[in-house]
């Protein structure tokens, strides 16, 4: 069961960062490039996208308590780094970006870095 929390808290942190770049796409849309200004900041706690991306974070954040009650950090803490491989995914996928292949060489790398970690004792 640990590993699926791990995997829950991981995916929803990188929803999280999924949903926060489309709030603030909405609202440099809105207005304009983020700035510290009253504007920028009342553009930004008005996006429902932004706040749903915060509580993504907060749910994320919760399970990875859960995580932490359960096992070693050295042991959990390296999988927080497949919230990398999800985003490039998502980057890829759902947002239309490139990336290029160099990313993708790092991207095995971190896959490659979980895998070994999974293989070790985690109590």
């Amino acid at each position: 069961m640990l590993i699926p929390l791990i995997l829950i808290s991981v995916g929803l942190a990188a929803v999280a960062q999924l949903t926060l770049k489309w709030g603030m796409n909405q609202v440099t849309d809105k207005a304009g490039e983020l700035r510290l200004s009253g504007d920028s900041l009342r553009a930004v706690a008005s996006t429902p996208a932004v706040w749903l991306g915060l509580a993504l974070f907060g749910l994320s954040a919760v399970v990875w308590l859960a995580v932490l009650s359960r096992t070693a950090l050295s042991f959990a803490y390296p999988f927080a780094a497949l919230t990398y491989v999800l985003i490039v995914l998502f980057d890829k996928l759902i947002l239309s970006e490139q990336v290029p292949p160099l990313r993708w060489a790092g991207v095995a790398l971190i896959v490659a870095g979980v895998v070994l970690v999974a293989q070790t004792q985690h109590t």
